[in-house]
């Protein structure tokens, strides 16, 4: 199997979702994710931009996870969830997703601002890493161990 390596960066986005969604994304519950208006509105908005999860002849390409999201407010802030100075603890969705690293900056900012613009936390959680491998254009072998062509 030849492995070819791909320059790219990592969108990584924390989106808070209600309890019930946690439990049916956890129990694979595929269909949760569009019914939930904000999971929807979020992957409508990735689906817009045609450089996030390009990875050839598939598109749209992500991984996701639930978990829990801590923070405690701090004096001054305005928070969707939670109050000021108590510690919360949120049900989170983790949308990663990836593009070529050599994407013009201006394209970067400009998924970055509708993902902010959409977010309901004041201050949302999306990670942008600098560039890193991630395996692609894999040949697969057949079943008697030659390289499939």
């Amino acid at each position: 199997m030849s492995v070819q390596l791909n320059t790219v960066r990592k969108l990584r986005v924390h989106w808070p979702i209600s309890t019930e969604t946690f439990t049916r994304i956890a129990a694979g519950e595929v269909s949760a994710l569009r019914q939930d208006p904000g999971l929807a509105a979020l992957l409508h908005a990735v689906e817009q931009f045609r450089e996030l999860g390009d990875f050839g002849n598939y598109k749209h390409v992500f991984e996701s996870g639930v978990g829990l999201e801590g923070f405690t407010c701090g004096e001054g802030a305005v928070p969707t969830l939670g109050t000021v100075g108590e510690h919360t603890v949120s049900p989170t969705f983790v949308f990663t997703t990836y593009f070529d690293a050599a994407l013009e900056d201006h394209v970067v900012e400009q998924f970055i601002k509708e993902l902010v613009d959409i977010h309901p936390w004041e201050l949302p959680v999306i990670e942008v890493t600098g560039p890193v491998s991630v395996a692609g254009g894999l040949r697969a072998k057949d079943r008697s161990g030659a390289a499939a062509s």
